[in-house]
């Protein structure tokens, strides 16, 4: 994502964020937590009672939005390589999902209960060169797609961040081909000069 030209500019802008300030009116980690939000008021994404993976989740914004949006009869379990304090009823594997034995604690922990929907709001730290950050965020989308595929139920649902760039028309035609419906959006919280979005697909044909 491109940033102001200097950090005064992006503390005034990140502080000056409407989002920023509504998210500590309304107890959220994060102001991301209003881009799932909206994505599942335009495409009813989470429902009580559903079982949601989320993806990358530190530091846990959209993992509280899932948790409070499946209620008691629901599940969330939540994975990222960095730490994430605590989230009520959200379960947390700590690690690099790569790694062989994450994989397991994640699939152990998720049990024999199907999942209905993963969602990954993933990214690379930037650099700033488009070069460099391309490639690795396509890698981490490609890994979260992987990951959907081998647990998703069919007909479950998959949430993604993509940046515009290097890959983004090749992965997007992947999608389409695993997906019966695949959407493109860019909700009001996503700042207007980042090069993200958001691919939904639903329908999984497994």
């Amino acid at each position: 994502m491109a940033r102001p030209k200097n950090s005064k500019d992006w503390l005034k802008e990140h502080f000056d964020d409407p989002f920023v300030h509504k998210a500590k009116q309304d107890g959220y980690r994060s102001r991301a937590s209003y881009k799932l939000l909206e994505l599942c008021e335009k495409d009813r994404l989470i429902r009580p009672g559903m079982m949601v993976v989320d993806l990358g989740s530190a530091p846990g914004g959209w993992s509280q939005v899932a948790a409070r949006m499946v209620g008691d009869q629901g599940r969330v379990v939540a994975s990222d390589i960095l730490e994430m304090d605590a989230v009520p009823d959200v379960e947390f594997i700590q690690g690099d999902f790569t790694d062989e034995a994450v994989y397991q604690a994640l699939l152990d922990c998720i049990g024999d209960r199907p999942v209905d929907l993963v969602i990954s709001d993933m990214a690379p730290n930037m650099s700033g060169n488009a070069v460099i950050d391309q490639p690795a965020a396509m890698y981490l989308v490609e890994l979260a797609l992987d990951m959907a595929q081998s647990i998703l139920r069919p007909g479950g649902a998959f949430v993604a961040k993509l940046f515009h760039g290097a890959g983004f028309d090749e992965y997007v035609k992947t999608v389409r081909q695993q997906y019966t419906k695949v959407v493109m959006r860019k909700p009001e919280a996503s700042r207007a000069r980042s090069r993200e979005t958001y691919i939904v697909a639903t329908g999984f044909k497994g």
